[in-house]
């Protein structure tokens, strides 16, 4: 097996070439966002993809919202701990080529799924290890570490102890074992010499962090979880392994017989892909956006980043990430995705099919409530991909169609906002008044799937419009046609700047095709009347799927 130190040296790989790091000004924190760091032991599932799309959906609102404000997205592979090890031994094969080789399918589904990170970072980069060996040894300076006896539930899929109030024993062909009851897994007892991190110290600071900051946990479900879990006292937390069980990952300073807990390490990506230590550059993270403005992270791992990584930060004296917005579980069937069951959601398979931005859109529409599990479901999929497919797409078709196009040609195109207010117009005018503040409240709470479904009310009122008023008919005098199809225009400009985070490709397809200026997308310039729409471009088809085919 290769050492750690070939592995750090071996193992500093860039991300692609959008996922640049970049310098910034001191004078302005950046924008902070990140996704969980996916564990590699297998092929990503539709849950991986779920989470970084919501994480991108997010980066690229701040950049919406805010264009002068650098954004830092950071996502990446976690790659030490025994699942790995095991897998690898498993498959003959050196645990980092075995990295190397599942790595890069998350490096490619950043790619197709068109998510922006800044920063792909793989826990066996040189510049990480370093910084996790940093972070042990302030840690163990401020006397927050120690050697002691610790037993437990341990689950190697987990890589986690869990007390005995969350194991039960299960019985199978005779045979005796016991499972974690929050995750399934199944876990054995384990009994060693490890050290541990005074976890316990921080029980009050943390209460009181978070009874002051009720915001930092979203959706309030999972703030409540973590307020009732520390009303118990905390156990400290064993944060190393013996090196005779564990050898793939960073030795433990000053103890080669031992090795660091696959957990320490991964939370310590989110500081070591903003460039901790700090020290090393006279700053305190700042200018490279700590602390984080949103963690994205699924409801399995809450309490290491709502209770381990909080306690040392604090530890460190180090400001705590803004919010966690925890999602809950993407199911097929009603039952959770299971390589052994066969029931695994191939995100690829769905991008190759229905297109990134469909995939997208149906993952922002039906998972963006994040408090309950959503069933993953291809009638569903391809139900979203109809529905947007003709609000959107068949609405542009349909304005700047020939009939209509040549029933307006004597008018010149009225101002939105000089639209007189009929009873015909007033459903729709009121709509796109409205639907830019509406939106920006419902992303500020983290309401994704309501604020896709307010510019889904627009857009079905703006085809109801042009139902109802036919502009093409000749019965239609010129005036109302122009009218009309300013309105719709104003619509489609409108909902096309609202949908740039979770549509990006089709989004900027219809802010071209619409003739919009680049700096004029922004959200400021979602407001009803603002200028924008040029000399739309008759019949570009948004979407290439066969409607007939879904």
């Amino acid at each position: 097996m290769r050492t750690l130190i070939s592995v750090c040296s071996v193992s500093k790989r860039a991300c692609f070439p959008k996922c640049q790091r970049r310098g910034y000004s001191d004078s302005v924190k950046p924008y902070y966002i990140t996704t969980p760091i996916f564990y590699p032991n297998s092929v990503p599932h539709i849950g991986h993809l779920h989470s970084l799309v919501v994480a991108d959906i997010f980066a690229r609102h701040a950049k919406l919202l805010n264009p002068t404000r650098p954004v830092r997205f950071v996502t990446g592979t976690d790659e030490h701990g025994l699942k790995i090890q095991n897998a690898a031994k498993a498959k003959g094969m050196d645990p980092l080529a075995f990295c190397d080789e599942l790595s890069v399918h998350f490096r490619n589904l950043t790619e197709k799924a068109n998510v922006a990170c800044t920063r792909f970072t793989r826990t066996t980069e040189r510049q990480h290890c370093e910084a996790v060996t940093h972070l042990w040894k302030e840690l163990d300076a401020r006397g927050l570490i120690y050697k002691g006896r610790h037993e437990g539930w341990y689950s190697i899929s987990d890589e986690t102890f869990y007390p005995s109030t969350q194991v039960a024993r299960q019985e199978k062909d005779g045979v005796e074992y016991y499972i974690s009851t929050t995750s399934g897994s199944r876990v054995e007892w384990q009994e060693e010499d490890n050290y541990k991190f005074r976890l316990s110290a921080f029980q009050s600071s943390l209460a009181s962090h978070f009874s002051t900051h009720p915001e930092a946990i979203q959706p309030p479900q999972f703030y409540a979880d973590i307020m009732n879990s520390l009303q118990e006292p905390l156990d400290d937390l064993s944060i190393s392994r013996k090196r005779s069980r564990l050898s793939w990952g960073i030795p433990v300073p000053n103890d080669p017989e031992h090795t660091i807990y696959v957990w320490i390490d991964a939370l310590a990506t989110y500081l070591s892909s903003v460039g901790y230590p700090w020290s090393t550059t006279g700053g305190d993270g700042t200018s490279e956006g700590w602390p984080p403005d949103v963690q994205v992270i699924g409801k399995d791992i809450i309490r290491f980043h709502a209770v381990y990584f909080p306690a040392m930060l604090q530890a460190l004296g180090l400001p705590l990430t803004k919010q966690l917005l925890t999602h809950s579980h993407w199911t097929v069937d009603r039952a959770k995705m299971s390589k052994s069951v066969g029931n695994v959601a191939d995100p690829i398979k769905a991008i190759d099919e229905f297109g990134i931005d469909l995939v997208r859109y149906y993952l922002a529409r039906v998972g963006g409530r994040f408090k309950d599990d959503v069933d993953w479901s291809q009638e569903q999929l391809q139900k979203h991909s109809r529905e947007i497919i003709s609000l959107l797409g068949n609405l542009y078709l349909r304005a700047t169609s020939a009939k209509i196009m040549k029933r307006v040609a004597p008018v010149p195109r009225p101002a939105p906002s000089l639209i007189s207010e009929s009873s015909a117009y007033a459903p729709l005018l009121s709509s796109l008044k409205a639907l830019a503040s509406t939106f920006e409240g419902q992303m500020h709470r983290f309401e994704v799937a309501d604020a896709v479904e307010t510019i889904v009310q627009a857009l079905s009122e703006a085809n109801l419009l042009m139902t109802q008023a036919t502009p093409w008919s000749p019965t239609t005098s010129p005036s109302v046609a122009a009218d009309v199809q300013a309105l719709v225009f104003e619509t489609l400009r409108v909902c096309g700047i609202l949908l740039q985070p979770f549509m990006p490709g089709k989004a900027t397809l219809l802010l071209d095709s619409l003739a919009v200026p680049e700096a004029q997308r922004t959200l400021s310039d979602a407001a009803f009347g603002k200028p924008g729409v040029g000399q739309p471009r008759p019949g570009v088809r948004l979407f290439e799927v066969d409607l007939s085919k879904l």
